[in-house]
């Protein structure tokens, strides 16, 4: 399967931003034929404070009913029909629970959403540079692994500063997960040292394919400008970066081929080392 990870430069318009990931989504589909797409993290919303990630919020349907979302659920459903593709939605601000969640929703080629995954891992760190953030002042956390399968290929869901967390990733290696998907906005200040090394280690540790697609560029936070870092790339189970975005908004577009799994598996059991030799403390 060909997959092509998106990256944009979203900020606190959200009519814009459903406008800009439709026309991207649609060039990558029209020069690369993907069979699947993803988006980076909160593409509906980045920056303006709280007020503007309240008004982006959307409530979600019930999982597996079928009944009609928000606007950017809806173009999700409709990029998935109008292509023929699988489309990964990064995440977007989902209101529900009387919180916030930051949530990937899924959707098959017949518009069907086939997986919801809310991020596990909230942000609350100080950056090198002293700027603070605290995602849990307004988000829920998840609490469950997601995978799913398209195209013969066992995807698991993860979201940003999920990467930080080894065991994730190996706990998605154990329900099966071939890829998995790390739709970012990672600061300017981490990403150039840890975003592309946490990345291949990540698919290195699990032996996955590791699909991240991120925000780059400015935006305004409360009257300030923020940066991230961008750079969205494709890394096989071996840990190379097969396919990646520098800046700029645009795309990229690698082949998940299932023969180059098998065989780093194969030779290298990691899984079955590790299951015969617990540590235990």
């Amino acid at each position: 399967m060909r997959v092509s990870v998106i990256q944009m430069n979203q900020g606190s318009d959200k009519a814009r931003n459903l406008a800009e990931a439709e026309r991207l989504i649609t060039a990558a589909v029209e020069a690369d034929r993907p069979g699947l797409v993803t988006l980076p993290e909160t593409w509906t919303n980045l920056g303006g404070g709280r007020e503007a990630r309240m008004a982006a919020a959307e409530v979600l349907p019930p999982e597996g009913s079928g009944e009609p979302g928000g606007p950017a659920y809806e173009l999700l459903r409709a990029l998935a029909r109008r292509h023929g593709i699988f489309v990964h939605g990064g995440s977007m601000v989902e209101a529900g629970d009387g919180k916030l969640f930051n949530t990937t929703v899924v959707f098959d080629p017949a518009g069907t959403e086939i997986a919801r995954y809310r991020k596990i891992h909230l942000f609350d760190i100080t950056g090198p540079d002293g700027t603070g953030y605290r995602e849990s002042a307004l988000y829920g956390a998840g609490d469950r692994l997601v995978t799913f399968e398209a195209g013969g290929i066992t995807f698991g869901c993860t979201i940003c500063y999920d990467m930080r967390f080894a065991e994730e990733y190996v706990a998605l290696r154990r329900a099966g997960a071939e890829a998995i998907f790390v739709p970012s906005n990672f600061t300017l200040a981490t990403g150039k040292d840890h975003w592309e090394v946490l990345l291949r280690a990540r698919a290195i540790e699990s032996q996955c394919w590791i699909l991240a697609a991120a925000s780059w560029g400015q935006y305004e936070e409360r009257g300030q400008m923020r940066s991230v870092y961008g750079h969205s790339l494709v890394a096989d189970p071996w840990g190379h970066v097969v396919a990646k975005v520098s800046d700029g908004v645009g795309w990229a577009t690698a082949r998940i081929d299932g023969a180059v799994t098998a065989r780093v598996r194969r030779d290298m059991p990691v899984l079955a080392h590790r299951d015969a030799r617990p540590i235990s403390l």
